[in-house]
């Protein structure tokens, strides 16, 4: 029975070859590698979009720009008979491990959740997170001699699951998932954050890591006005950052940067992340996934507005314009002036931003299944 399920869901969740094909990657389209942009997806400078795409929970768009000399963001959307899996993951230090959450989560989620007879829980969800950090922590090791960098790259990771009317939500660090609800009859679209966000800036967050290493007053250090881990990282869970997590990464021949001076006898930081799970209604209209490079300069409110104010195609677009705009006002400059900058000097303005938005058709999900054939959409490996 269990080998019966494992072939309907690889049916269910397969990339969708027929995408696959003109850009040579059989693990689903990548948005501007390799291979080439394909008609589907257009680049402008350091900007690549979607402008519009359907998926068995209802149509989406998607986005991404560029700041970072290389690529850290990525981010994927894998859809079926079965439901809809989104994924955003915000890499630091390098592009590395979000690279490998990437190639990995998904397909954990997938193996897990036929083992569970194709039940999705908050249980699966978070088994696929804590095999993806074994995976990568496993290659770390595997490139200690040859890459000890690898040991100080990690990645931010946001998901969220829609399947049977449910919609869960899992997140490490502080990229964000916002729900554009409407309040009754009123035209009126409020914005609800999902996600728990893990960055050491937040009260609650400092507290915890407080709680959590009593014997530790240096847990959180405030530098430059910003409060980071150890006087090092902002936030307090991810996938990788091994030297925060396992004493044997934390010594040379690692950058002595990030090497720790007084002993580690607990894991620094945690892979284990926050899940909430959200009956859907109908009056839930969109979801807004996004890295934390949009919300350094967007509201809630005013991504929510934005997205409820245009039509659906383009609106991850629009997001991404709008936060460079204001990104641009913040450095007393014009957005026109800003697209100008190459990357790696763009670091200085803004951060790597990805957006997937997502609006619900609740008669799709209220029948579980999807039209047409599954789609499998991956953000660009490298730039």
């Amino acid at each position: 029975m269990l080998e019966g399920l494992m072939n309907l869901l690889s049916i269910c969740w397969k990339p969708f070859e027929g995408c696959c094909d003109s850009f040579g990657n059989s693990r689903g389209v990548v948005l501007g590698g390799g291979g080439g942009v394909g008609a589907d997806f257009v680049r402008d400078g350091l900007l690549w979009f979607r402008d519009i795409g359907r998926c068995s929970s209802g149509e989406f768009s998607m986005a991404i720009v560029q700041a970072n000399e290389v690529l850290e963001d990525q981010s994927q959307i894998e859809s079926g008979p079965f439901g809809t899996f989104v994924g955003v993951y915000d890499g630091h230090g390098g592009p590395d491990a979000a690279r490998y959450v990437c190639d990995h989560l998904f397909r954990h989620f997938q193996e897990i959740s036929a083992e569970d007879q194709g039940v999705v829980t908050a249980d699966t969800i978070q088994r696929a997170f804590l095999e993806t950090e074994r995976g990568f922590t496993a290659r770390v090791s595997e490139l200690w001699n040859t890459r000890p960098k690898l040991a100080a790259v990690g990645s931010c990771c946001l998901v969220g699951v829609i399947c049977q009317r449910t919609l869960f939500v899992a997140n490490l660090g502080d990229s964000r998932v916002v729900l554009g609800k409407k309040v009754g009859n009123t035209g009126v679209v409020a914005a609800m954050q999902l996600s728990t966000e893990h960055n050491a800036n937040n009260d609650a967050i400092r507290h915890e890591l407080k709680e959590l290493h009593p014997n530790d007053p240096q847990i959180v250090i405030l530098k430059h006005g910003v409060w980071r881990v150890k006087g090092i990282i902002q936030v307090s869970r991810s996938i990788g950052d091994v030297y925060m997590k396992d004493a044997q990464y934390n010594r040379e021949p690692l950058d002595g940067k990030f090497r720790l001076s007084e002993p580690m006898d607990m894991p620094i930081l945690s892979a284990t992340p926050s899940i909430i799970s959200h009956p859907l209604e109908p009056n839930d209209s969109f979801l807004i996934f996004a890295s934390d490079g949009l919300w350094e300069h967007l509201s809630n409110e005013k991504a929510v507005d934005i997205v409820h104010s245009h039509p659906h195609a383009g609106s991850a677009k629009r997001l991404i314009k709008a936060a460079l705009q204001e990104a641009a006002r913040k450095r007393e400059m014009r957005y026109s002036d800003l697209r100008k900058i190459d990357k790696k000097v763009r670091r200085h303005f803004h951060d790597d931003i990805t957006v997937i938005v997502l609006f619900l058709n609740h008669d799709l999900i209220s029948r579980g299944t999807g039209q047409g054939p599954p789609l499998s959409i991956r953000s660009a490996l490298e730039h």
